[in-house]
């Protein structure tokens, strides 16, 4: 069976900044996964080593920095090392990931200014996973799955 690696907070995981999870595929799609594809469940910013819940974190450029002003870049590039190291070992090819999530974002980020402003964009594992080859989708486009 393929296997899909998935925004852990999509399956309704708690591990989002706020403590939450954001369970955005309702119970009868996921079951149309589940039925289709080996789920695999990750969160860059847990794997990066940022704790739950956190401060939030927006794209500026090329960093990620917190509310309070913490560039948490290295974080955020060690998460998306492995969400690509988890997806080559066990042959992912395809991943779901949380829109707007500077971590997941497939298309669309916050613009950096805490104001909730969005704007075109990729988080950074969706990049990492993108540049080398693995399909990225977001919960806004889950029936192409």
């Amino acid at each position: 069976m393929e296997k899909l690696l998935i925004s852990a907070c999509l399956l309704g995981v708690t591990c989002r900044y706020d403590g939450k999870s954001k369970k955005a595929i309702d119970d009868i799609e996921l079951e149309r996964l589940g039925a289709k594809y080996e789920l695999v469940p990750f969160c860059p910013e847990i794997y990066g080593g940022l704790p739950t819940p956190r401060i939030p974190s927006e794209r500026i450029g090329d960093r990620v920095v917190m509310k309070n002003g913490t560039d948490v870049t290295e974080n955020y590039n060690k998460g998306a090392a492995e969400a690509l190291r988890i997806a080559e070992l066990m042959g992912i090819k395809k991943a779901l990931l949380k829109e707007r999530s500077p971590s997941c974002a497939k298309s669309e980020i916050y613009d950096g200014s805490f104001t909730g402003k969005v704007v075109l964009g990729s988080g950074v594992a969706a990049e990492t996973l993108k540049s080398h080859g693995i399909e990225v989708f977001s919960e806004y486009d889950v029936k192409k799955l």
